[in-house]
């Protein structure tokens, strides 16, 4: 096996963010899926957008987010997503180049726009996300550099863009050249609406052995497995996948690794502001121990710890320095 010249790699949509806070009332009003992630057509983007107060625009898209995270804590990483030829694109390549991750997927001429998804705070920090997938959704799998995806020690994939035809196969060629390459699969399931969609691919990867490490949250976790308990969630699962991760929200977190089960509690922090990306970042922080070799409580430790980071300020990219964060709690 060749020296990786990447610790990971991920393929996800290519998103910019346009935050801003929101009343329950106008949650209400708008009829939005109150702290849920809502797909959207031009359209209603246009309609939810106009009835926005002032919005801040950040980069995001749920991978590359966890690759943020993971450049900040001074990982090597590469990104696979689509973008068009417009304004919004640009500013998407221009951010996640500037964090350190090489970017090299040509934007697409025409329509549709590049993605946005269109987030609502409410004071409770909770975050109700309206997604227009626009180019994101038209990754065509020529835009797959297999030779990068076989450089990289982790290929991570996002559950999000499982969805669109070209995308779903373009993450499917990635898993055979990574897997050729003798090199690991992640995948987050991203949201339960995903799974009812796709669960039964999910698990079909799952079973055929293609997925090293599994992260979801409990109500993924439900949804994946059948199960109403996290016990009983994590037994249907933790034989199939060499490495589980479930969040549990403010109950922390718990991992099984190959029989061996660590539980870690969530990071305290003062005030929640917004738990946009607290997911993207976990990962991003285990991910970073496991590349390292790291024993799983101090991987579950830091991605507790970066998720920690992410959901104290608005925005789904680190303001903090992470590596400085990790050294002082972690020593």
């Amino acid at each position: 096996m060749n020296q990786p010249r990447y610790d990971v790699i991920a393929i996800g949509n290519a998103i910019v963010d346009v935050m801003s806070p929101a009343s329950d009332e106008l949650i209400e009003e708008l009829e939005l899926n109150r702290g849920g992630m809502t797909l959207v057509d031009a359209a209603r983007a246009k309609e939810l957008y106009d009835a926005m107060g002032p919005a801040r625009e950040i980069s995001g898209g749920s991978a590359a987010n966890t690759l943020a995270g993971l450049s900040a804590l001074g990982a090597q990483c590469a990104f696979i997503g689509q973008v068009a030829d417009d304004q919004l694109g640009e500013v998407f390549a221009h951010d996640i180049r500037a964090v350190g991750i090489d970017f090299d997927v040509a934007p697409r001429a025409g329509d549709p726009p590049t993605a946005r998804c269109l987030i609502f705070v409410t004071p409770d920090a909770q975050r109700t996300m309206n997604t227009f997938l626009g180019a994101s959704q038209f990754l065509p799998p020529s835009a797959l550099d297999a030779e990068a995806v076989a450089a990289a020690k982790v290929l991570y994939l996002e559950g999000y863009l499982w969805d669109p035809e070209e995308p779903r196969a373009a993450m499917r060629r990635a898993i055979e050249a990574a897997r050729e390459a003798g090199r690991e699969v992640a995948f987050t399931l991203s949201e339960v609406f995903v799974i009812d969609r796709h669960g039964d691919d999910f698990r079909a990867l799952i079973e055929d052995g293609l997925i090293d490490i599994l992260f979801a949250n409990h109500l993924e976790l439900f949804a994946l497995t059948g199960t109403d308990t996290i016990e009983d969630g994590i037994a249907a699962l933790a034989g199939k996948v060499p490495t589980l991760v479930v969040t549990r929200s403010a109950d922390g977190a718990v991992a099984v690794r190959r029989g061996e089960r660590t539980e870690v509690p969530a990071e305290p922090i003062d005030h929640v502001v917004d738990t946009t990306g607290a997911g993207d970042l976990f990962a991003a922080g285990f991910l970073f121990g496991h590349v390292n070799g790291e024993p799983l409580e101090r991987c579950l430790r830091r991605g507790a710890i970066a998720a920690a980071e992410i959901i104290s300020h608005f925005g789904a990219r680190t303001e903090a320095d992470l590596k400085a964060l990790m050294a002082a709690k972690l020593g």
